[in-house]
């Protein structure tokens, strides 16, 4: 399954930005993988002195992007998982800025971040590779939205992309 099996309306158009991020010739499993890899090089070659970084006051640093990568890999990886197993009930939205600051990862260090991520990808991964075709064609709503599971999993390989662009943009320069 590629993202060109994918139809805009298997998500909300919000995501759009997010799904033309991913490379239109790999697979889903396929972008899981070689994205996990090219996520924790790309953090681990951020220099330790720009980690705390935020490029203005009200912005986060670049180790609150990596946990909210990380949260939402969380919260798209639970909506496939009841979207997939063909649960109906309407699930809930996902306020990032709430996550935030309790996720205190200004006092994680590089590597316990890398650690949670490739924890939680390993899952998302595992659970891919435990659901067929019809599992991820299957609907459900999330945030009021229509959406099915593959968009979900989609979803998560695009925001991870966006994110890391927006570090190289902004944080890196």
């Amino acid at each position: 399954m590629k993202i060109t099996d994918l139809h805009d309306i298997e998500y909300n158009p919000f995501y759009k930005t997010y799904i033309g991020m991913i490379p239109k010739d790999r697979t889903l499993l396929e972008g899981f993988e070689k994205g996990a890899e090219e996520v924790v090089a790309f953090f681990k070659d951020i220099p330790e002195e720009k980690l705390n970084y935020a490029y203005a006051e009200d912005k986060w640093s670049v180790k609150d992007v990596f946990q909210h990568i990380i949260d939402t890999e969380r919260v798209f990886q639970y909506r496939c998982f009841c979207i997939a197993r063909h649960d109906k009930t309407l699930l809930p939205g996902y306020d990032e800025n709430a996550y935030a600051l309790p996720a205190q990862a200004s006092a994680k260090s590089i590597d316990a971040l890398l650690e949670e991520f490739s924890a939680v990808r390993q899952s998302f991964i595992v659970l891919l590779k435990s659901l067929s075709v019809a599992d991820l064609q299957q609907e459900g709503n999330a945030n009021n939205s229509p959406i099915t599971a593959r968009a979900a999993a989609f979803i998560v390989l695009g925001h991870a992309l966006w994110h890391m662009d927006v570090i190289k943009n902004r944080y890196l320069q």
